[in-house]
Formats: C-alpha cells, sequence, structure tokens
C-alpha cells in the first residue's frame, strides 16, 4: 500500500512548532528537534546519531549518519549550527558521543519523538488523526526542495545515493499534495476548495 504521508502546509507546519515551543517539559530541545528534521529532511536515526564531532561551524554541515550505513554532509543555516552548539554547550556531551541530550545530560532515545508528536497530538487533532509524525517533516522539506530547486537537489538533501537503487525512491517523497490536488480542483471548477 502506498504511503499515506505527504508534505505538511506551511500554516499546519507554523502550528505544530508553536505547540513544540510552548508546551511540554522541554520546549527547546523539541524545537530543536524540529528545526533539524525540517532544515535537513533528515531521518530521526540520523538525529539520534548525531555528534559534537559531526559539526563544522565554518562551513556549516553536519555530518549525518543514517540507515544503511550512509555519512553524508548536510549544509544548514547558520541558525540551526548556533542552536545545535548552544545545545552542546548547555547540555555537554563528549565529542564522539550524542549531541542532542536531556537537561540532566542523557542522551534522547526514540521516545522522546513518541512524546512530541503524542503531545502535539492532544493539542491539534489533524495531528493526531492523520498520524503526523517526524518523517512527515521530511516529506514536508523534501516536497519543498523539489518544488523549488530540481529533483536531483530534493534527491541529494533526501540522502539517496547515486547507485541508482535509490533513484525512484525520492518520488515517493516529493509526489503531489491533497493541497496541490485541490487547487487544480479549484481552478478546473472555478469554485474555492477548502484546502486549496
Amino acid at each position: 500500500m502506498p504511503s499515506t504521508r505527504r508534505a505538511v502546509p506551511d500554516t499546519r507546519l507554523a502550528e505544530i512548532n508553536q505547540f513544540a515551543a510552548t508546551t511540554g517539559d522541554d520546549p527547546a530541545l523539541d524545537c530543536l528537534l524540529l528545526r533539524l528534521h525540517t532544515e535537513t529532511a533528515c531521518r530521526r536515526g540520523g538525529a539520534l546519531a548525531l555528534r559534537p564531532a559531526d559539526l563544522d561551524p565554518d562551513q556549516c554541515l553536519i555530518m549525518l549518519h543514517e540507515k544503511g550505513g550512509t555519512v553524508r554532509w548536510q549544509p544548514v543555516s547558520p541558525t540551526l549550527m548556533r542552536h545545535l552548539r548552544q545545545h552542546v554547550e548547555e547540555r555537554p556531551a563528549a565529542p564522539t558521543t550524542p549531541l542532542l541530550r536531556y537537561r540532566d545530560g542523557k542522551p534522547i532515545t526514540y521516545r522522546r519523538y513518541d512524546y512530541l508528536w503524542e503531545r502535539i497530538g492532544r493539542h491539534l487533532p489533524w495531528v493526531a488523526t492523520q498520524q503526523i509524525s517526524t518523517h512527515w517533516l521530511r516529506h514536508t522539506t523534501l516536497t519543498w526542495v523539489e518544488r523549488n530547486f530540481s529533483y536531483a537537489v530534493a534527491r541529494a538533501v533526501a540522502g539517496h545515493n547515486d547507485s541508482g537503487g535509490d533513484a525512484g525512491t525520492t518520488t515517493t517523497y516529493v509526489r503531489a499534495s491533497l493541497h496541490e490536488i485541490a487547487a487544480a480542483v479549484a481552478a478546473l471548477t472555478g469554485e474555492p476548495h477548502p484546502l486549496a
């Protein structure tokens, strides 16, 4: 069965970020997680494997260690790099240990993601109903990159390799959204649509 995941519209993404920033026991951590995933389209495993040694602040690059043993340098904004470095200063980690940590210094796990999305889903019922997760942020970012740059750039941001086996994988992330289809229906019929 095809995945029901798709890009999250900008207004909905803003709602997610708002509730991450204003609820919970560690909004700073949750906002950093959301920014990291939205900006890099990295997988949860890539974020959990990120280490202080993987930061190149001079070039604003982070090294992602993701599934299948893939390793890649990913550009990030100066703002995200500043927040990652600040996180390490406030929650010290040895250079080759996990960077993302709770206030008590323990590394986060997949459970932090479960807590984050469960909490946001209590405030935003559509998040719970559609089972929005971190992977939806990957779809969101890759769709935006593909629409505004190219398929090749989206493929590189996704970390899909050049061996050819992943060539079609990127298309699962950049397919048309319900909002784009609704806009086409509205244009076709000349009637407004609530999703367009």
